[in-house]
């Protein structure tokens, strides 16, 4: 393959479309989060000049996206892929809601949003083209498409966010605190999915977003630490909200059998158990945020039973022989 390195003693590609020799996973995939909180305490000091200055395009320029035309991707893999990108296209909506906030008096953190976005954009700018490369539809159409599907409550969104900005100050700590949440379980997600697929140009282009996602980690972890230190209502707060209301990224944008698909897939196996687990840890650091545990009762929830509500028979029934053949130690 061109523009991601052979694995070594690979020849080329291999007849029949199988993968070629994949070597172990780097230890990059070992832990799947970054964790911006304990192992990298001492680093978590990124000023948001520094950010800006390292913000940019995710490089993709030297991916190889003509291997998946020789090398396709699994049905499951690709599943979660759409999950993904169109997750990472919605970006601009949840900035929307945020800068209902007062968030927006704040220049630090506009400056990062901005950065943000912009990144996230790019993420799912690769992501279109790795479905592309499948056929799939992908991009500005895919998005329009999905945002049409929008539920109408999703146009109440910006004034819900400002009149619950106007009851507290502490919002933005919320704010801070539910993005460093979403960007852990991000990350995760894109570790476990290169871990199942093992694909080796999938797995490079994971590693460089996740590479991305790491810095967003760094701001939003240590945003959250400083204000929920400084208030003990901004704990008291931020804890009711995410116990009530956190669901993981794209509840409420994408189809609750797809949630339950991709939360299944990646995270109901041992290992992916172990990444919820390191998501706790990691939150359950935070001040005032101790014994949670979000991540792993959102896979009891949603990975542990159908949806009797969304899942079609045939759903239900391909989950149940999932369940069977890799899960049944999980639930």
């Amino acid at each position: 393959m061109t523009g991601v390195a052979r694995p070594e003693g690979s020849a080329g590609p291999v007849p029949g479309g199988a993968h070629p020799p994949v070597p172990p996973m780097p230890r990059f995939f070992e832990g799947h989060i970054r964790s911006a909180v304990g192992r990298r305490r001492g680093a978590v000091t990124t000023d948001i000049d520094s950010l800006i200055r390292r913000s940019g395009r995710l490089e993709v320029d030297d991916i190889d996206f003509g291997a998946f035309g020789r090398h396709p991707l699994d049905a499951d893999t690709l599943r979660c892929l759409r999950y993904m990108h169109d997750v990472e296209g919605h970006t601009a909506c949840y900035l929307r809601d945020v800068l209902a906030t007062r968030a927006h008096r704040d220049p630090q953190v506009t400056a990062f949003l901005a950065c943000w976005c912009y990144e996230e954009h790019w993420h799912g700018e690769a992501l279109a083209q790795v479905l592309a490369a499948h056929g799939e539809p992908a991009g500005r159409s895919r998005l329009a498409a999905s945002r049409r599907r929008l539920p109408r409550r999703d146009a109440f969104r910006p004034v819900a966010f400002t009149l619950a900005s106007a009851l507290t100050p502490h919002i933005v700590a919320v704010h801070m605190t539910w993005g460093a949440v979403n960007e852990w379980a991000t990350q995760a997600g894109y570790g476990r999915l290169a871990a199942k697929a093992r694909h080796p140009v999938l797995s490079e282009l994971l590693r460089r977003i996740m590479r991305q996602e790491g810095r967003h980690i760094d701001f939003y972890a240590l945003g959250a630490r400083q204000r929920l230190a400084d208030s003990a209502t901004a704990r008291r707060l931020t804890r009711f909200a995410l116990r009530r209301y956190w669901a993981p990224v794209g509840a409420g944008v994408m189809p609750e059998s797809e949630l339950r698909f991709l939360v299944a897939h990646l995270f109901a196996d041992g290992e992916g158990r172990a990444a919820t687990q390191r998501i706790d840890r990691l939150v359950g650091r935070l001040p005032g945020l101790e014994g949670l545990h979000l991540a792993e009762a959102a896979v009891d929830r949603l990975a542990c039973r159908p949806s009797t509500q969304t899942a079609s028979p045939v759903e239900r029934s391909t989950y149940q022989n999932r369940q069977e053949k890799e899960q049944r130690h999980a639930c």
